[in-house]
């Protein structure tokens, strides 16, 4: 590992496009979870000027079934309704009222459809046939002792600048903000631990007016203490240089600026390129899904090692085929920070995950994922988050001792 760089990461606001379009085909899945734990949704989303597009497949209990209700094309009745109910309430909750995208009057298309029977016969469980994965591919988990959440420090501060943005403009403190927004923070590490801020950027959608003058100095000022409340004071410094709406106006913004499309920000979603990324994206996607339960899976045992103090930064991957219940391989690499081999690690991995762990069927027991928790994923992170009750069960760090206990043994 070199240990004295530069290291960026960005985030994006609950209002940008693509995170828009997230956060409502996360809705949709926890819309269906409601009604059946063992409900199969795959939901894209494209969201533009006045507009809001959904497809995917669907297979759920009483909702969806086209044996039931062939004579409806598959729906159940009312179901189209509660589909786009819950898409608008993600919207309003977000706060697009503008001309150019509200959650009132913006058009609306359902294109879901039934899930591919093909898909069905390799996933589900039948006869002596355990539950497979529902697709191929490779997921990373990763944890560092950079900050208590154990996240790379510069997505974590990126994250939590415009988490409280977004706070104070729905509070009305920052009357001035809108809803779309980006964060980027720049480190300087020495010995490989954050040291300095050397840049910090917010672009933010703000009311008409706040481009010149007295009023952008007011959002400027107003980003500043925001930063200087996130950040620790001893990375703040007269070097840091801030770049605050670099292009001048930022009025027309969200949807109506740039069209959204579900999986466009999967790096944000995740470790702010302080890992490596299998590449799939979560949010739409049902918790049978391995690029969505295997990903938390392997973050849960990456974050649970460093919290043992077997390591203090730990990569984890994990591989799978369609229709294949175990996964294909266990992979750990501490980066040299082990106080125990990287084969000792994932023999003790085997050990606390035994009976069936590492399955799919098996992640989604443990972590208790069959349930509408999934809609505070879509904006600021799936990972460092508070668990709390059903939510972010992949952030509990109740593995530690056992972890512990099978290093030992």
């Amino acid at each position: 590992m070199r240990s004295n760089y530069l290291f960026t990461s960005e985030s994006v606001s609950e209002g940008h496009p693509d995170k828009v379009a997230d956060q409502i085909s996360d809705a949709i899945i926890d819309l269906f979870l409601a009604k059946d734990p063992e409900a199969r949704v795959a939901c894209e989303t494209m969201v533009t000027t006045q507009r809001i597009v959904i497809s995917g497949e669907i297979r759920c209990r009483d909702t969806y079934d086209e044996e039931l209700y062939s004579d409806t094309h598959g729906w159940a009745p009312g179901a189209r309704d509660e589909i786009e109910s819950v898409v608008r309430h993600t919207i309003r909750r977000i706060g697009y009222e503008q001309a150019g995208f509200h959650w009132q009057t913006a058009s609306f298309e359902n294109h879901l459809h039934g899930q591919s029977a093909h898909i069905a016969q390799g996933v589900d469980a039948s006869g002596n046939k355990d539950e497979g994965a529902g697709d191929q591919g490779i997921m990373f988990g990763f944890a560092c002792d950079e900050t208590p959440e154990l996240m790379p420090a510069t997505l974590s501060y990126s994250h939590k600048i415009l988490q409280r943005m977004a706070a104070d403009r729905h509070s009305g403190a920052a009357p001035f903000l809108e809803p779309d927004a980006k964060s980027q923070v720049t480190l300087r590490y020495h010995e490989a631990r954050p040291v300095a801020a050397t840049a910090i950027v917010v672009s933010t959608q703000h009311a008409k007016g706040y481009d010149q003058g007295d009023k952008e100095a007011e959002l400027h000022a107003y980003v500043k203490k925001v930063v200087a409340d996130v950040l620790p004071a001893e990375l703040l410094s007269a070097d840091t240089v801030y770049h605050i709406n670099p292009t001048g106006s930022f009025e027309i913004g969200g949807p109506d600026g740039d069209a959204g499309l579900t999986g466009r920000k999967i790096i944000v979603d995740t470790y702010g390129g302080a890992a490596p990324h299998g590449g799939g994206a979560f949010s739409g996607k049902d918790p049978t899904k391995v690029d969505r339960s295997a990903a938390y899976m392997a973050r849960y045992l990456a974050k649970n090692i460093v919290a043992a103090g077997l390591a203090t930064r730990c990569t984890i991957q994990l591989a799978y085929a369609i229709g294949v219940s175990e996964p294909l391989s266990i992979y750990v690499d501490t980066h040299g920070t082990g106080v125990v081999g990287d084969d000792a690690l994932e023999a003790a991995i085997a050990r606390v995950t035994k009976l069936g762990g590492l399955t799919p069927r098996g992640i989604r027991t443990h972590l208790k994922l069959n349930k509408p928790i999934y809609e505070p994923t879509a904006a600021y992170g799936h990972f460092g988050r508070q668990p709390e009750g059903d939510f972010f069960p992949w952030e509990k760090l109740d593995l530690v001792d056992d972890l512990k206990a099978a290093v030992a043994a």
